[in-house]
Formats: structure tokens, sequence, C-alpha cells
């Protein structure tokens, strides 16, 4: 006989069923907790910056080199769809094991952050620096691609402007390191124009080559004369760039050592255009050992360049 209270037949049986059904609802909602914290700890980790900066210099150093197509070419191959930013202040005067003091994501712009760190021109050599001291922000740019793939690149924000930009495979260095200080701060990526159109850092993908990369549409002559104190500009069109690159890729040309010695003349900066990316940059020193250099390489001037300089240099 039942007890009191005790629910009997068709009652006993729904409570057995109410039953089962909340002990199955309960393990169905810790399990989908367990999905979501799972799926998060893999997003965070995914994208996590480390706590320490493990290089000892400005730039230069990343977690692992990556395996993917085209990073032994350009610094950021394919089409990323988002970057993380992770920043390790210090100065230079004490490099090495800077703590991690925040991060950024950039997604709207990370294809044109790729782009243009696909067009610094890459180097195998290392260069000389002035040794001024002062702050230094090293970098780290997690780049994640849409089959979960990942590309590190390091580089720096430093007070000489000298640093080492790299993928772990290869490494550029064109400076950068305003741009990813601002895109840090902002989320948004932009490499400002110079105030002049004579300055600016002038490296491109392609002259660890040759001078001047293929297809200049364009080229501004910069003259610093500094006898007679005067700084003039000239601009061309794609028949004068073309004619003027072609002289300048024609020369024999070696790996640059980073200075000249001498050079107490005149001076002349040549600033190639393209229809797409950065400018690319030749300086030509008078009495200077050797005369002429790009980012990359180095050269001595032949008549060929010297002549089509004298015709189209400014004057004024």
């Amino acid at each position: 006989m039942a007890a009191v209270g005790e629910p009997i037949g068709r009652d006993r049986r729904l409570n057995g069923v109410k039953r089962s059904l909340v002990a199955g609802f309960t393990l169905t909602v810790v399990a989908l907790c367990s999905v979501a914290a799972s799926v998060l700890e893999s997003s965070t980790t995914r994208s996590a910056c480390p706590q320490e900066y493990g290089g000892g210099g400005a730039g230069g150093w990343v977690p692992a080199a990556a395996d993917i197509d085209g990073v032994d070419d350009v610094l950021v191959p394919g089409q990323p769809v988002s970057a993380t930013i992770c920043a390790y202040p210090g100065t230079n005067t004490r490099m090495g094991r800077e703590r991690l003091a925040g991060s950024r994501v950039v997604t709207d712009d990370v294809l044109a952050m790729a782009r243009d760190l696909s067009y610094l021109p890459t180097t195998g050599d290392s260069w000389d620096c002035t040794q001024m001291g002062g702050r230094m922000i090293n970098y780290l740019i997690r780049f994640d691609y849409p089959g979960g793939e990942a590309l590190w690149v390091g580089s720096a924000e430093e007070v000489n402007s000298c640093v080492a930009t790299t993928n772990g495979t290869v490494s550029s260095r064109s400076y950068v390191g305003k741009a990813i200080t601002a895109a840090h701060r902002t989320g948004n990526w932009k490499i400002e124009p110079p105030e002049h159109p004579c300055l600016g850092e002038g490296g491109r993908r392609g002259q660890d080559q040759s001078m001047v990369p293929e297809a200049p549409v364009s080229v501004l002559i910069c003259r610093n004369a500094p006898r007679h104190k005067r700084h003039a500009r000239a601009q061309y069109g794609p028949q004068e760039a073309r004619s003027l690159a072609a002289a300048l890729n024609s020369v024999d040309h070696w790996s640059t050592g980073g200075s000249c010695h001498g050079g107490s003349g005149d001076s002349f900066r040549l600033m190639f255009g393209y229809s797409e990316g950065p400018r690319a940059s030749v300086y030509i020193t008078e009495r200077c050992d050797p005369p002429v250099s790009s980012p990359e390489l180095q050269a001595n001037l032949d008549d060929s360049v010297r002549d089509l300089l004298v015709g189209l240099a400014p004057t004024n």
C-alpha cells in the first residue's frame, strides 16, 4: 500500500519522466558550457600575446617562423583576416625581455596592413645604426588566416629609426615603427605621407635585386646644394622615370654597407613613384664612395646615369 502523499500509477510515471528530462537538460547545459569554455579558451590562446619579448634588440624577433607559402619572399603573404598587435615598451639602452603592456586587434585594415608590409624590401644583411639612446617599443604582430594558420611579424619603434622587421624567415630594414604605434593606439592602419615630398622611407620590394624595381610611372628628383643653401626638386613622368631607372639598373651593384665615405658636394634623392605601393628611392652623392645607393644596394656612377641626371636635375 502506498504511503500517504506518494503518487501512484500514472502520476508516478509522469514524475519519473520529469526527473529524466530535468537530468538530461542539466547534462546538456553542462556540456554546452564546457564546449563554450573550450572554444573561448582556444580563441584566447590563438590570439594571445607572449607575456615577454624574447628578442635582444630593436625588432627582429618572432616566437616562431610560419610555414606559409610566400614567407621567404615577402613579410606577409596571402590574405589574413585579422592582426593582433602586441606592445613591449622599453628603452634602447637596456634592450631585451620587455614585458607585454597591451594589445590591439586590427580587422578592417588588415589587408592594407599586410599589403604595405609586403611591399617592404627584404634583406639578409646586417647594417650600421646611429647610437642615440631613447624610448623604444618592440612589437609582435600576429596575422591570422582563414584556415587557422598564423604568422608572426616582429618590429619596433625606436628613436634612431633603425630596426629589423621580420617574419622569422626574411627581414627588412625599412622603418614602419610609427605606423605600427599608431595602429596599436587606434586599431586603424595607415602609413602617413611625409611632410615634404623629398622625405620619407622610399623602400620598395625588389630593391634587393635592382636599384629601381620595374614599371615606375614617375620620378621626383630632389637636389640638395649646400654651397648655395638650395633645396630644389623637379617632377617627371613615365618616360623619364623609366629611362633613368634603366640606366641605374644597368650599373654593377652590390649589397649596401649602409654608408659612403666623403660626399661634400651636391646630393640628389630620386623618388620613383608607382601606380600602387610605396616609392623607391635612390641617393646619388657627389664625391662620395660609392656615390649611388638605395635601401639595399650600392653602385658606382657611370656616364649614362650622370648624363641623364645632368639633363633632368633641377637648377633652382
